[in-house]
């Protein structure tokens, strides 16, 4: 195993996701991963809190370092068995299955058709998929930032931190940040039913997201001086509102992009970032799909490929890979 290997993964990978739609629900390994924890959640609910935080630790450590390790032991085998081009090919399907290049671009475009013929009944319904908020009374230009707020967070647990993690610890780690993201995103609520369970899940997945938020935003910056955002106002808005947001590290990338459309953002009753320099529009959510696809190549060649020589010299991947 080498660099070469990661890298050419990477390439493979993230030009995949590119051009290739994801397949049905029914086929695809996280929604499998999805039914797995569906089905296993009501097994762990206890009357008492700290015992059903213990069974949600439990769980969760288990699931993560579980499928993690078959995941790691696969390639490995896979390598032995049938060299480096199978292994090469599982890499790059990994990175598909992981990552949600094109499916953000999907549902994104859904969103704006449905605006663009007037229909915000069916954009809500669009958006309320990729947004966890309720859409139902959502006017136009809320419409609008939740979108591009959507597009900001999904370019780190979407995309970054699968590559970020992909690229230090090969598909075992893109893997195991897919399974910490999906618990999250599943249990990881403050509601009476899943806040006990979902403690250790939600404290992963924003530990996990910490260093790639950061990193995602600063490529969003240098993204927007590449396509003709104000990459001065993303840096100041970036620094001023990043902490607007309950979550420690969502504020990143969707103060990036406010600062650099030059536009508002807001969560009615929860937050606002950035200024209404120019009004909200269906060309700023297309801008802000640009800004986060381009960051997705700045990424790999400003962070991914330091990082994979960097460990490349260390020797890290002849220890990982021995």
């Amino acid at each position: 195993m080498n660099s070469e290997y990661i890298l050419l993964s990477l390439v493979g990978g993230i030009a995949l996701c590119f051009v290739l739609n994801d397949p049905p629900n029914r086929i695809h390994p996280i929604s499998w991963l999805g039914k797995i924890i569906s089905s296993i959640v009501p097994l762990l609910k206890r009357r008492n809190p700290n015992q059903e935080k213990l069974m949600g630790v439990i769980f969760t450590l288990f699931l993560t370092i579980a499928l993690t390790m078959i995941s790691y032991y696969f390639s490995i085998v896979l390598y032995d068995l049938f060299g480096i081009v199978a292994l090469l090919v599982f890499s790059i399907l990994v990175l598909k299955f992981t990552m949600a290049i094109l499916t953000l671009e999907t549902h994104v475009n859904s969103i704006i058709q449905a605006i663009e013929q007037k229909d915000l009944i069916k954009a809500r319904k669009n958006l309320s998929l990729i947004v966890g908020r309720n859409t139902e009374t959502l006017d136009r230009t809320h419409i609008l930032s939740a979108t591009i707020e959507s597009i900001g967070e999904s370019m780190v647990d979407g995309i970054g931190s699968i590559i970020f993690y992909f690229s230090i610890f090969g598909p075992a780690g893109a893997i195991a940040y897919r399974i910490i993201n999906t618990l999250d995103s599943m249990i990881g609520y403050t509601d009476s039913y899943h806040y006990h369970i979902g403690w250790m899940a939600a404290k992963l997945d924003t530990l996990s997201n910490y260093i790639p938020a950061r990193l995602c935003a600063v490529m969003l910056i240098f993204s927007s001086k590449m396509v003709g955002g104000d990459w001065k106002n993303s840096m100041l808005i970036m620094r001023k509102d990043h902490n607007n947001t309950p979550s420690l590290n969502g504020g990143y990338p969707m103060s990036a992009l406010a600062g650099a459309l030059k536009v508002k953002l807001e969560k009615i009753g929860y937050y606002e970032m950035g200024t209404s320099i120019e009004p909200l529009s269906i060309e700023k959510c297309r801008n802000a799909l640009t800004m986060a696809k381009v960051s997705v190549i700045l990424f790999f060649i400003l962070v991914s490929i330091p990082i994979v020589l960097f460990l490349s010299i260390v020797g890290w991947w002849k220890i990982l890979y021995v």
